[in-house]
């Protein structure tokens, strides 16, 4: 393969992927080359794969990937602040840069936001042109050196973890529910452990991955579906929980959360639900009664995501332990099948 060309990970449409070999991004003055070094494998990424995406097909690929990390190969003229070299992790999420959202913080929440990996050219690549907005919006992060590559790539899913916990609020003390024990649940744990939790509940239908999870995070108390209401009072005194997260893609999970709550309670729908599961049944008297707050979140604002990083490189969070497998470019229908699978937890693409 020459110089001017590299490997991509292509979505070519619905169930149509491919390892490619496309031509290596040319930057302009104001714009930088990243070299990627780590990508790890999204439930989003899963789901474009297996419904396919707006405006892709195989005369529109597009290279994905949101969960990234590298280093800077190259720097346009006009670009100032960084240096080739530097060890970092780019945020996927951009706005418009002038609409209330973008100037309020929220690039994240634009109407018009770009993302790679969604709609612009992603991270399973060898190489991520990163653009002008992009780097004048701050998307691009520094590294600390405590921080590898691998764990870098996991600022993004873990910085939507920690939108969602400032969104909802956890205080000192809090029963913290969390239904779901993949990656995203164990994050929500360890994030709601590190800020003062008083105790962590975690309740999953496979009784194999709650096993997985008790064994990354011991302080966890772990509940199987089966009478889970009655499981929760008597855990909670009656009482029910502060705060519930529902970390899974189940509309039936939602709808069971009304009854697990204490007085005075928090929820928080974390991610979205199929399109023909969206519309759920909610005893909206139990909302009333006990007087519930109920939030959602979406994505991360890059303030969140530089706090992220910080977070994993002081090792409070260890996300580490949440990567399951290294895979090559040319290993990544294997890491998708795993994906796909719910085989082990984060699957990241690794880059030389």
């Amino acid at each position: 393969m020459t110089q001017d060309k590299m490997k991509a990970v292509q979505l070519l449409g619905k169930e149509k992927l491919k390892v490619n070999v496309v031509s290596k991004p040319v930057i302009a003055d104001n714009e930088i080359l990243i070299k990627v070094k780590a990508a790890s494998i999204c439930g989003t990424d899963v789901r474009m794969y297996k419904n396919g995406y707006s405006g892709v097909d195989e005369q529109h690929p597009l290279t994905l990937g949101h969960e990234i990390a590298g280093v800077i190969e190259e720097i346009g003229k006009q670009v100032k602040g960084y240096e080739k070299g530097m060890r970092v992790a780019v945020a996927p999420n951009m706005g418009c840069g002038i609409c209330d959202q973008c100037v309020s913080g929220n690039t994240h929440l634009c109407a018009a936001y770009e993302a790679f990996g969604i709609n612009l050219p992603g991270g399973f690549a060898e190489y991520l042109k990163v653009p002008e907005k992009a780097i004048r919006q701050g998307n691009i992060t520094i590294l600390q050196e405590e921080i590898s590559y691998e764990e870098a790539a996991l600022i993004e899913p873990f910085s939507c973890v920690f939108n969602g916990q400032e969104i909802a609020g956890i205080h000192a003390g809090d029963t913290v529910l969390i239904i779901g024990s993949g990656p995203i649940g164990i994050m929500h744990a360890m994030l709601a452990l590190s800020k003062g939790a008083g105790k962590v509940i975690m309740n999953d239908l496979q009784e194999e991955r709650l096993r997985t999870a008790k064994s990354l995070v011991p302080e966890l108390v772990i509940l199987t579906s089966e009478n889970l209401e009655q499981k929760i009072m008597e855990e909670t005194n009656k009482n029910g929980v502060d705060l519930c997260i529902v970390a899974a893609p189940a509309p039936q999970a939602q709808e069971a959360s009304f009854n697990y709550m204490a007085m005075n309670g928090r929820l928080l729908f974390f991610g979205g639900l199929p399109k023909e599961k969206e519309y759920v049944f909610l005893n909206t008297n139990i909302l009333h009664y006990k007087q519930l707050r109920v939030y959602g979140c979406t994505r991360a604002s890059l303030h969140g995501y530089r706090t992220s990083e910080k977070l994993i490189a002081s090792v409070r969070i260890p996300v580490v332990q949440l990567i399951t497998e290294r895979y090559t470019i040319d290993q990544f229908t294997q890491a998708l099948d795993n994906a796909q699978q719910a085989v082990g937890l984060k699957n990241v693409i690794v880059f030389d």
